[in-house]
């Protein structure tokens, strides 16, 4: 029996190992596949969902490593309907590695456990940072423009009711909204005024819970 379970655990890890393993090949060097008890202990996915999620991690990245550019040929898989590059550009940095640019599969799994599964806080602190385009601590309302655009253009035709110019509206978005979150008036938001804002709003916490992935138990 412990036999069974040794050769199982090994070939549970084999099967990880060959994204992990794989993934500095491109760094020149040696990367050490963490264990599936360690990924779920640092996560809130179970050894199960860690595994669907390699699955579906290997296929569209074999070699384990994620640049920018396959991230949004991927990320537009999602958004058929628009054009999703920009969006996932700002995205891809709020994960990436800042030195070789690219996402492993340790990093994509913990920042999709944060924004899938954490809290509140740690879900409105990825927005914040999805946001915050230059890193400063503070969405100026040109970041919140830029980001909110590349949303319109990615949700194309799908926007509801339909948008025939995606910049004029999301102006007139950001115009209506920006100034409401900003507390104190001085042209910058904070991470507490984001916070305090939302927590007003009873649909944005609910949509917040939305993120959550069901992947199987």
């Amino acid at each position: 029996m412990k036999a069974r379970k040794g050769r199982e655990k090994k070939a549970e890890l084999e099967d990880l190992g060959d994204v992990l393993g794989g993934s500095t090949f491109a760094l020149g060097g040696r990367h050490k596949p963490e264990e599936l008890t360690i990924l779920a202990a640092t996560t809130r996915f179970t050894r199960k969902e860690i595994q669907l999620i390699y699955r579906g991690f290997k296929q569209e990245c074999p070699t384990g490593l994620v640049d920018e550019e396959a991230f949004k040929k991927i990320f537009s898989q999602f958004f058929p309907q628009g054009d999703a590059s920009k969006y996932a550009h700002y995205v891809f940095n709020t994960i990436k590695r800042k030195q070789s640019g690219k996402i492993s599969f340790e990093e994509f799994l913990s920042i999709l456990s944060k924004v899938s599964r954490g809290s509140v806080e740690e879900k409105l602190q990825w927005v914040f940072g999805l946001y915050d385009l230059d890193g400063d601590g503070m969405i100026s309302k040109e970041e919140m423009l830029d980001v909110v655009g590349s949303i319109y253009d990615m949700l194309g035709r799908y926007t509801q009711p339909q948008i025939a110019e995606t910049k004029t509206a999301a102006r007139e978005h950001v115009n209506r909204i920006f100034h409401q979150m900003d507390a104190n008036q001085d042209g910058f938001v904070t991470i507490e005024e984001l916070v305090q804002w939302c927590s007003k709003d009873e649909h944005l916490l609910q949509s917040l819970d939305t993120l959550d992935t069901v992947l199987g138990g």
